[in-house]
């Protein structure tokens, strides 16, 4: 995005993305004590109550006191869409400005970010009670919901491409629309952002993320992660819930249903992690107006003072 265009919303926003375990919770607590600011989550695991060792999700007594938004704030077997975290996102980001504090979206869901500074529209969804809903809800928890998606891929693949695996209730929606009006889903930002967005994206080289994954994927193991997923569906979670399906989760629940030994599983989380690691990156590659840093080529402490300033720049600018 060129700089004239950048500036057009009204309210400041922070972004800062990035791949799972490249750094971004330590840079965001940092930059939050030097801004004043609140962090929005943009984590499709950390919405979900209960999913918190394989989302690395922070604990409230290591937020150092800033607020966070946007995390816990489903139950485990409810759907959760990329719109429904548009409204939230929306709703949170006014209050924390409304509170003379800048909003700070922090996370790895690109589709998510990308709904809140595009400012995608959404078609309004028909009555969950929809035969032809019903009836695709079916095939996806019954034959997978890959058949899902590549039935969509057939018909619509912007959508196909742009929704997330795991958000079942926009793939779905998504095929309905077409199957009732013979027209795709319109992705199709409004006219006008509400955001005046600094967009950046943490990254390092491939080789050494990959070593950051495994060391985060050891120490979820340790912590619990097999017992966490086990309580979840012990507690009468479905094992093709949504949030079940979440990177690492779906792994653990392969192995309870005895599709996979231990040490399958293991390696399967830590390969899942890889791959996923690599579509971020990907996907934030066609974000024109992302600025990069490689925390492996400039320290925390520089990555924080050029983030600052640009940030501080953001929001004189937004208030004369």
């Amino acid at each position: 995005m060129a700089a004239k265009d950048e500036d057009r919303g009204n309210i400041p926003l922070l972004v800062l993305a990035g791949p799972t375990a490249v750094g971004k919770t330590e840079l965001s607590l940092l930059l939050a004590q030097r801004l004043g600011a609140e962090i929005i989550s943009a984590d499709s695991a950390q919405v979900y109550r209960g999913l918190d060792i394989g989302s690395a999700k922070l604990r409230p007594e290591d937020r150092l006191g800033i607020p966070h938004h946007l995390i816990d704030v489903v139950e485990p077997d409810q759907a959760f869409s990329v719109a429904d975290f548009q409204i939230l996102a929306n709703r949170a980001i006014d209050a924390v400005w409304h509170r003379g504090h800048l909003p700070m979206v922090v996370g790895g869901t690109g589709l998510w970010i990308k709904s809140l500074t595009r400012n995608y529209q959404f078609v309004e969804e028909t009555d969950a009670s929809h035969p032809l809903r019903s009836q695709l809800e079916f095939l996806g928890q019954s034959y997978g919901w890959d058949s899902v998606r590549r039935q969509l891929r057939l018909v619509d693949p912007d959508s196909w491409r742009n929704i997330h695996p795991h958000d079942h209730r926009r793939l779905i929606r998504a095929l309905e629309v077409f199957l009732t009006t013979g027209r795709r889903l319109p992705r199709a930002p409004a006219a006008f952002s509400r955001f005046a967005t600094r967009y950046w994206v943490l990254t390092r080289p491939m080789a050494e993320l990959n070593q950051r994954i495994g060391r985060r994927v050891s120490q979820m193991l340790d912590q619990g992660f097999e017992s966490e997923v086990v309580g979840l569906l012990k507690s009468g979670i479905s094992p093709k819930s949504q949030s079940l399906s979440a990177i690492g989760y779906r792994d653990v629940v392969d192995w309870y249903l005895g599709k996979s030994s231990q040490r399958e599983r293991d390696a399967l989380i830590a390969k899942h992690t890889r791959a996923y690691a690599k579509r971020q990156l990907t996907w934030w590659r066609a974000e024109p107006e992302a600025r990069w840093i490689d925390l492996s080529a400039w320290s925390v402490e520089e990555a924080l003072d050029v983030i600052t300033q640009n940030a501080r720049g953001m929001i004189y600018r937004q208030n004369t």
